[in-house]
């Protein structure tokens, strides 16, 4: 197994959809409210995705994980509304696109220089557990322009995640009760930081 990491915009295009994939594979619980079906969740968010920020670790040519790095400023979505319509119909895509435009779109509270907001951290099920997502952080935790690292509203219940991120050195700042336990089973999202020396 060939690991390589590389920026989903160098990828071009054409990568689009599999990187898509990708994210539906990591997110797709959390989006159900809006649909079951994986296609039609990559249908509806492939536009979304904001290549020039993603990074992606290829395994043997193949998408296998994800993570956005922007520095606070940019965000990693942007969703069309009519395009969500499009893909989830007038009601579920209307009501998609106000969550997204309230939970996706605004910038970190306070950027500061030199910090880097990690996002959408998404791994395809068949490449769990073998490394590749440690990889593809290991990589980003060594561009030259960060020294702080921000992983803000992870779901409390992604257990491998949190503690690979601890393993990585990255350590809890903040927990925030959700009021959507009902329908997504995420009691709390959790906020790590990572500051390097």
């Amino acid at each position: 197994m060939t690991i390589e990491v590389a920026r989903a915009a160098d990828l071009g295009e054409s990568y689009r959809r599999p990187i898509t994939e990708v994210f539906v594979d990591g997110f797709g619980p959390d989006f159900s409210f809006f649909s079951n079906d994986p296609r039609t969740l990559t249908d509806a968010l492939a536009h979304a995705l904001v290549l020039d920020v993603f990074h992606v670790a290829l395994v043997d040519g193949e998408p296998g994980v994800i993570a956005a790095c922007t520095d606070g400023r940019q965000r990693s979505l942007r969703c069309d509304p009519a395009e969500l319509r499009r893909h989830l119909g007038p009601v579920k895509g209307t009501v998609a696109g106000a969550v997204f435009r309230r939970t996706f779109t605004e910038a970190l509270p306070h950027p500061v220089e030199g910090t880097a907001s990690l996002e959408f951290v998404a791994s395809a099920t068949r490449f769990r557990g073998q490394g590749v997502a440690k990889a593809l952080l290991q990589h980003l935790l060594a561009l030259p322009q960060y020294r702080e690292y921000l992983l803000v509203e992870v779901a409390g219940t992604n257990e491998p995640a949190l503690r690979l991120y601890e393993k990585l050195g990255f350590r809890e700042y903040a927990r925030t009760k959700v009021r959507h336990t009902r329908w997504t089973g995420i009691h709390h999202y959790v906020s790590l930081r990572l500051v390097q020396s």
